[in-house]
Parts: C-alpha cells; sequence; structure tokens
C-alpha cells in the first residue's frame, strides 16, 4: 500500500465568510482536491486557520443561529447562541462548520483532527 503524503495548507481566516470557508476545508480534509481521491480512504491533507478572531459574519446569524447538545436525559438540551460561542471559543463555531460538511464516516474524526485553528 502506497503511504499517504499530507501537505499542509495554511488559511487566513481574516474578513472570510464561515460557510465558504468551511467548504473549502472540508474539501482538502477529504482529499477531493487531490487525483488520487477515493471516497473510502482517508487521503486528506492537513489545514492550518489563522486569525480566527478576524471571521465575518453576514446577515444576522450571531444572534439568531442557535447551537444545540443534548445529554440523553429528559430535559437535558442545552441552546446557546452562537454570539456566546463565538466570543468564548471562536475556533468552535468554524469546527462545528466543518464537522457537518464532513461525511459521516468512520474516520471523520481523524479528518478533524487533522484542522488546526489557532
Amino acid at each position: 500500500m502506497k503511504k499517504i503524503d499530507r501537505k499542509i495548507h495554511k488559511i487566513d481566516a481574516t474578513d472570510k465568510t464561515i460557510g465558504r470557508m468551511a467548504s473549502a476545508i472540508a474539501l482538502i480534509l477529504k482529499g477531493k482536491n487531490k487525483p488520487e481521491y477515493q471516497p473510502h480512504l482517508d487521503c486528506g491533507d492537513i489545514v492550518e486557520v489563522v486569525s480566527i478572531n478576524k471571521v465575518k459574519f453576514t446577515g444576522k446569524k450571531l444572534e439568531q443561529k442557535k447551537y444545540f447538545s443534548y445529554s440523553g436525559y429528559p430535559g437535558g438540551l442545552k441552546v446557546r447562541a452562537m454570539k456566546d460561542v463565538l466570543e468564548k471559543n471562536p475556533g468552535e463555531v468554524l469546527k462545528r462548520a466543518v464537522r457537518e460538511m464532513l461525511p459521516p464516516v468512520r474516520f471523520r474524526g481523524a479528518m478533524l483532527k487533522r484542522l488546526i485553528i489557532k
């Protein structure tokens, strides 16, 4: 089996929208930008995102978009606004967006580990 060589892609998040940046990152993490891409193999590259706190949002996403987490217990639904998540950890917004754009396969976690947010 041939060894996969992974390159490092550096992306500057200054004045870029989260969704467009997340779809480009997901494409690189999956490896669809390579000619040897196969859907059942994890052949993606490493992505490093810098200056995530300077990212741009359009519309009223900061007030209206909500993130949900459910513990599995009755009454265990937690709701947080995007503004609160962004203040606490700006990289979490991008990581969640990229996670939902990756396919739900066994190696999705391994792909997300190659996303480095600074």
